[in-house]
């Protein structure tokens, strides 16, 4: 690829170059310990609980390792669990909410990890803090680490929104005095005897009638914090609300976050927050923001502004993915999916703003006519999460900063994941290049894009090009694959011993700032895992569809590139094979 030649936005996945050639299977999966990569299960090392809004008691196992919502056995975190009585947003609950007890945290889907501008050995990671995987009921989570990513001693739920059934979608951001802000989504519904949700707002039904229906807001956790429930909530004696959403038709999803930590930036320690409003059923972009400060409150919320999205498609414009440059320039995508009006393929476009999120302008267009994957994917039952991704270059290519973007392609039948760059601020791309460089079909999928301060890219997904662990094997074994033993989606034979395109690995691709590739792809797994187990469901207990989650993480640490990702193998200390995040580091190429 030559930069400077960039071309308008186009996918054609099918067709992209891959720099780096093909590596075998064999290569790739000897490459996590070739490149020296470090793993470890952070999620298992503590024991969490919490009181849930909304018991559900549903048990779908033991297909799939599924084992239902359980009574604490004693949390080990130090957090308040609820024991002592209900939380304080629980207090005006209908009768029967909140649960009579705490619930024990088995799994963790979806991941975000980030460090710590102050510490490079400072991280949190968040997750869903999943008490019923078969009811989809969750609070989010974080894990701390101090050591760069070895031991993670402090963890547990994120304290404020327990009075809703739900709390979704984890990300973070540090601002430049190293307090860790957490994005927060929490929402009610109550289940149908199918088990499916009702999100009616009617007051006598719905859990809390105290409270918003749906709300997106924030948590702080100041720095020098050492214990689990040091978090700044509330901000007029109320949750820390960014929006409130009371009326059915107006669902917002899919926040995302950036704070500008670059002390030569005119609007250092600015917190931009994004989400999109499903408003019957159309999604329509919002930003707002405030200013960190050093104690880690923050100035009030501006007015949530609509962001602009042209003509992309009339079915309305979703994940925004704020990231901003060293210059203090702000910039957005907005990806108008399939959602309604019977589009079948997506468009990415680029908002920005240069005057600290007061204004914007745009989109431009990124990529358009990108095939997405269907309902599922191919064998398994969970469905897609954020198709694409978007970072800022930290070093400048051509008189300014490079903006990149990947985004994953169903247009040869199997899911790509292909990379492009603009070196004019967005007004044009180049022609994408492949990412994943598998030599057989197998979906690759959830991209995650970072760059390193010396302008090094790199491009985190999940790979299904191994097999899942033969029959008999030591590896099967720890997989838990003989649970998995009812499966819909799948036409072979079950348990799945050595099934093609099912099993899942963590990777990742290394580039220099002109998307010059730094070798191939590397695992940063260390053992295939199977995501059909303890998988949440996020419709129904009794439906056949379940998710991994939306976000992934990627984050540079120093010398060393760390990655979180969910993982249900078993190795020593995750024996009910329950979704778990596991941390990697690799060495920067």
């Amino acid at each position: 690829m030559t930069v400077g030649t960039a071309l308008p936005g186009h996918a054609l996945a099918a067709t992209a170059s891959l720099p780096q050639g093909t590596q075998s299977d064999a290569a790739y999966a000897a490459s996590f310990a070739a490149h020296h990569v470090q793993a470890v299960d952070a999620t298992t090392q503590k024991t969490s609980c919490y009181r849930p809004e909304v018991p559900y008691f549903t048990d779908n196992g033991p297909v799939d390792g599924y084992t239902g919502m359980s009574a604490c056995p004693g949390a080990t975190t130090g957090e308040d669990t609820g024991a002592a009585g209900p939380y304080a947003t629980q207090v005006g609950s209908n009768p029967g909410y909140p649960a009579a007890t705490p619930m024990l945290v088995k799994d963790h889907s979806e991941s975000d990890i980030r460090v710590d501008p102050t510490d490079p050995k400072h991280l949190i990671g968040s997750s869903k803090w999943i008490v019923s995987a078969e009811g989809y009921n969750h609070q989010l989570g974080f894990y701390e680490s101090f050591d760069g990513g070895s031991t993670w001693p402090v963890q547990g739920h994120v304290p404020g929104t327990e009075g809703w059934t739900d709390t979704t979608d984890p990300i973070g951001a540090f601002d430049g005095f190293g307090n860790y802000y957490s994005f927060l989504l929490p929402y009610q519904f109550f289940y149908n005897d199918d088990g499916s949700h009702n999100f009616k707002t009617n007051p006598n039904l719905e859990p809390n009638p105290a409270l918003p229906a749906e709300a997106v807001s924030v948590a702080v956790r100041p720095h020098g914090s050492t214990k689990a429930g040091q978090w700044l909530t509330t901000r007029d004696g109320h949750p820390d609300y960014v929006a409130t959403y009371d009326s059915m038709g107006n669902e917002p999803d899919k926040q995302w976050m950036a704070i500008d930590t670059n002390p030569s930036s005119p609007h250092y320690n600015r917190v931009y927050l994004m989400w999109v409003d499903f408003h019957e059923p159309t999604p329509v972009p919002y930003v707002s923001y405030a200013d960190a400060h050093a104690d880690g409150t923050h100035t009030a919320w501006s007015v949530p502004k609509r962001l602009p999205a042209g003509s992309m498609q009339p079915g309305g414009d979703t994940y925004l993915l704020p990231h901003i440059a060293p210059d203090g320039t702000v910039y957005t995508t907005l990806t108008a999916a399939p959602v309604n009006g019977g589009h079948t393929t997506d468009t990415i476009g680029v908002d920005v703003s240069t005057d600290g999120g007061a204004s914007w302008s745009g989109p431009s267009i990124v990529a358009s006519g990108i095939v997405p994957p269907g309902a599922t994917y191919a064998n398994t039952t969970f469905r897609d999460g954020i198709e694409n991704t978007f970072t800022v270059g930290t070093v400048k290519v051509g008189g300014h900063y490079p903006l990149y973007a990947s985004w994953e392609d169903y247009g040869s039948g199997v899911d790509d994941v292909v990379l492009s760059m603009s070196t004019d601020e967005g007004r044009t791309w180049s022609a994408p290049i492949k990412v994943n460089d598998n030599t057989g079909r197998a979906d690759e999928f959830q991209p995650n894009l970072a760059v390193a301060p010396d302008g090094t890219v790199s491009v985190a997904f999940y790979d299904r090009r191994l097999p899942c662990p033969a029959s008999g094997s030591a590896e099967a074994t720890a997989a838990g694959l003989s649970l998995d033993t009812v499966n819909p989606n799948y036409g072979g034979s079950l348990p799945p011993y050595g099934a093609a395109n099912y099993c899942v690995n963590t990777s990742i691709q290394f580039y220099t700032a002109v998307l010059q590739p730094k070798g191939h792809n590397i695992r940063m797994s260390e053992h295939t895992w199977d995501p059909q187990l303890n998988s949440p469901h996020s419709g129904s207990a009794t439906g056949t569809t379940t998710f991994l989650g939306d976000y992934f993480g990627n984050i540079t640490a120093g010398s060393a590139q760390v990655t979180t990702s969910v993982s249900t193998y078993d190795d020593g200390t995750n024996p009910h094979h329950y979704q778990q995040q596991i941390v990697a580091r690799v060495p920067i190429p």
